[in-house]
């Protein structure tokens, strides 16, 4: 009787998994779209409120300070009290800050807007992290490329909307992207009932040496401090890169090619799109031949490209930059996973710190570029940004662990004929 009766109650529980994973990709698309819509209205700005290039930057500066504040301490909490809630009060915060950019009548609500759509972000993204983690059954490669796939495609929406809505129609159109936050908020309602199906499973059964998987960890402090410096540093060349395109992409088609705002926008977003394939890949593939050989790939792989881009024609830049997000973006759910690795049972925190820590590296980086640009024009930003994939080399004082590589490596520490496995 109990055998028979294991597989009929595991497949409600697999579809729920599954549905909660859909959700959180959609909700994350939501999140991510109006996150986009920033940097998506940075030409309009600048010519409204005649800023200069490090204005800009610090627009981006503010907004991803304060997306990066909160998140590793909320992921922290939550990791001890898990509060799926906490996602609609982070959208609600993302829309008062969008309502609050499509009135803003000045630099500095500008800037205040920014920083509340920033501080939704940093109470999103650690427990819908812990979530898809949940959900994932096993396949951790796959829940995260599923939840990345959406935040990369609503990443890659925010400059076609400003291309065919916010250019047209002017800044008070970002108000319309407000039924977009009450969206989310209404799918996440819908979505916590399935996830408290599956999430009692994940849970540990009690005791304070447990973590919140229910696995202690047992590596010792250098065996993860080393590690994860060098993940935040292969983060810091990754978001920096790719922060140039966010926040400057469309001044340096427009300087250097003379195309339109449009144009720009539509480039823009398809180099912005290439992300959710890239990412996707680098997740699925990630689970089959290991993290390791993905961090390599994706971040010292685009290095011959990033070398190019810069003395390229029109064509060929779009072309590059197509292949070179591609290419950089399958990094980070390996990134992610890696690091859940090194601290078993610390989701939250995990997806807090390198969430936040993304928004954080990549508002520094744009404020760092917004300086360069303004000094020695926009083209020597993408000639100095060409060489940063080279960090990617770091990559190789990683040490393989076993969770993470899928047992094509040995834990560090081991060794044995499971890390001839491929």
């Amino acid at each position: 009787m109990t055998t028979s009766a294991a597989p009929a109650s595991s497949a409600p529980t697999k579809q729920a998994a599954m549905s909660v994973l859909i959700a959180l990709s959609v909700t994350h698309l939501l999140n991510d779209m109006i996150q986009s819509l920033i940097p998506a209205i940075y030409p309009i700005i600048k010519e409204t409120y005649q800023l200069d290039y490090i204005q800009i930057g610090l627009i981006t500066l503010t907004f991803q300070t304060a997306a990066s504040l909160l998140q590793p301490a909320v992921g922290f909490y939550t990791d001890r009290h898990p509060m799926p809630h906490s996602m609609i009060v982070g959208m609600a915060f993302s829309l008062v800050g969008l309502l609050g950019l499509a009135y803003a009548g000045s630099y500095g609500l500008l800037l205040v807007a920014s920083a509340f759509v920033g501080l939704g972000s940093s109470i999103f993204h650690p427990e819908a992290t812990r979530m898809a983690r949940n959900a994932s059954g096993g396949r951790q490669g796959l829940a995260q490329g599923i939840f990345q796939v959406g935040g990369q495609t609503g990443g890659a929406l925010g400059p076609l909307l400003a291309a065919f809505i916010i250019v047209p129609f002017g800044q008070h159109s970002l108000g319309w992207f407000s039924t977009a936050a009450l969206a989310a908020m209404a799918l996440m309602l819908w979505m916590l009932p399935r996830y408290a199906r599956i999430a009692p499973l994940q849970r540990p059964a009690g005791g304070s040496a447990s973590t919140s998987d229910g696995v202690s960890n047992a590596r010792p402090p250098m065996a993860v401090i080393v590690p994860l410096a060098i993940l935040v540093i292969l983060l810091f060349s990754k978001n920096a890169y790719a922060q140039s395109f966010s926040s400057f992409y469309t001044f340096y088609l427009m300087g250097k090619f003379g195309v339109s705002i449009q144009e720009s926008q539509v480039m823009l977003f398809l180099f912005l799109a290439s992300s959710a394939a890239g990412a996707l890949g680098g997740g699925i593939l990630g689970d089959r031949i290991g993290r390791n050989r993905i961090l390599w790939f994706s971040i010292l792989g685009a290095l011959p490209f990033t070398l190019v881009l810069p003395y390229a024609d029109l064509f060929w830049t779009g072309v590059l930059t197509i292949v070179i997000n591609l290419i950089m973006s399958s990094a980070f759910a390996a990134i992610l996973i890696y690091a859940m690795e090194l601290l078993p049972g610390r989701i939250g925190l995990v997806g807090g710190f390198f969430y936040g820590l993304t928004f954080g590296l990549a508002g520094l980086a744009a404020a760092l570029l917004g300086a360069l640009a303004d000094s020695y024009g926009i083209e020597a930003v993408y000639k100095f940004c060409s060489f940063l994939p080279a960090i990617g080399l770091l990559a190789w004082f990683l040490p393989p662990i076993g969770g993470a590589d899928q047992g094509d490596v040995a834990p560090a520490g081991t060794s044995g004929p499971s890390s001839q496995r491929s």
